[in-house]
């Protein structure tokens, strides 16, 4: 099988792609880093079927925030999502950090499995 030789062209158009902008995360907008976790807005368990790119921390934080119900209600609404009071302080906080910044995130609430502990 012969190799295929690379152009100047082939180099241009390798050039441009990595210089491309990267696509911004769906909730915060920020550009992604290096983990990007895909998301279904509509939960496939109910009937999602598309996925959007996420950092990880807005994905946990996301699903922190609200049951799989309350996500097939809003769909594919994420300005619905990012004016809710349950994300709209987490949206302002997280703006300046780093694509790549992560913390543990528990469930609203507190985590209940360490409840009566």
């Amino acid at each position: 099988m012969a190799r295929r030789k690379w152009t100047d062209d082939d180099y241009e158009a390798r050039e441009a792609e990595e210089a491309a902008p990267a696509e911004p995360c769906w909730l915060c907008t920020r550009p992604l880093g290096s983990e990007v976790v895909a998301h279904h807005p509509v939960p496939k368990s109910r009937g999602g079927r598309g996925t959007v790119n996420l950092h990880p921390i807005c994905h946990h934080t996301l699903h922190a925030s609200f049951t799989n119900a309350e996500l097939a209600r809003i769909g594919e609404a994420v300005e619905t999502l990012r004016t809710s009071s349950a994300l709209a302080q987490f949206l302002e906080w997280i703006a300046g950090k780093d694509p790549d910044f992560h913390v543990p995130t528990t469930r609203r609430g507190g985590d209940p499995r360490r409840r009566g502990r």
